[in-house]
């Protein structure tokens, strides 16, 4: 895990905990989660995808790729979340920076929910520092920002066409919570719910996926034998 929690005003706002013995990978997955995580939920999440990709793999334990999970203080009411979010673009800028040159192996981010906020900012930190080469792909999984933020006109959209990866938006029209919940109080759609909004212009690179025929609801993407990473990893080519 690399955690932030309580450590946003540090000099150093990252730290990295538990184990990290994954010498023979070629690559990396990097897991931001959603609202409403504490601790000890950040790291069974990320677990939760580890196992997802497991049952999604070809069969071999080696062939699957660890994950990491970017825990942040997300266990608050909306409002803080989001502006929690927004202050960790730059830490994950930074770690992402620091990874690719002490270590340099490829990083597949994957954000569930508001972590896709956290992402969508901090993609555009990395435009804005020219550093558009850190990951090998970025996924959206349920993401809870609007619809037209994506387009590109929208907030991220410039990010989103400049980073040298492809970004995928794994989208669920059974997402009650995106449909229902952050829709009444955003009063705008998410991305996570219908993919990329009619009126909005997709940038290059930028990929939607409906994944309503096999995801029932908002926590359901990443778990294994009922999400949709059987289909995610044959699009971002893990295996």
């Amino acid at each position: 895990m690399v955690t932030t929690r309580g450590r946003l005003d540090a000099a150093d706002p990252t730290e990295r905990v538990g184990a990290w013995d994954f010498d023979d990978a070629d690559e990396v997955v990097l897991f931001v989660h959603g609202l409403g995580t504490d601790a000890e939920s950040a790291r069974d999440h990320a677990y939760t995808v580890r196992r997802g990709l497991a049952a999604a793999g070809p069969g071999s334990e080696s062939d699957i790729p660890p994950v990491v999970g970017y825990s942040w203080a997300s266990d608050t009411d909306w409002g803080p979340a989001t502006q929690t979010a927004d202050a960790n673009a730059a830490p994950l800028a930074d770690w992402l920076a620091a990874w690719a040159e002490s270590d340099g192996r490829p990083i597949h981010l994957f954000a569930h929910s508001l972590g896709a906020r956290l992402t969508g900012e901090t993609l555009k930190l990395l435009a804005d520092r020219g550093r558009t080469d850190l990951l090998a792909s970025v996924s959206l999984f349920g993401g809870a920002v609007p619809n037209d933020s994506v387009g590109t006109d929208g907030q991220y959209g410039p990010a989103v066409e400049a980073v040298d990866a492809p970004v995928y938006n794994f989208h669920n029209r059974n997402d009650r919570v995106l449909g229902w919940v952050y829709r009444v109080s955003n009063r705008t759609r998410a991305v996570g719910h219908g993919g990329l909004a009619g009126s909005a212009d997709a940038p290059a690179g930028y990929t939607d996926i409906d994944v309503t025929d096999l995801v029932t609801d908002h926590y359901s993407y990443l778990q294994p034998e009922q999400g949709c990473l059987p289909r995610a990893v044959g699009r971002i080519g893990l295996y």
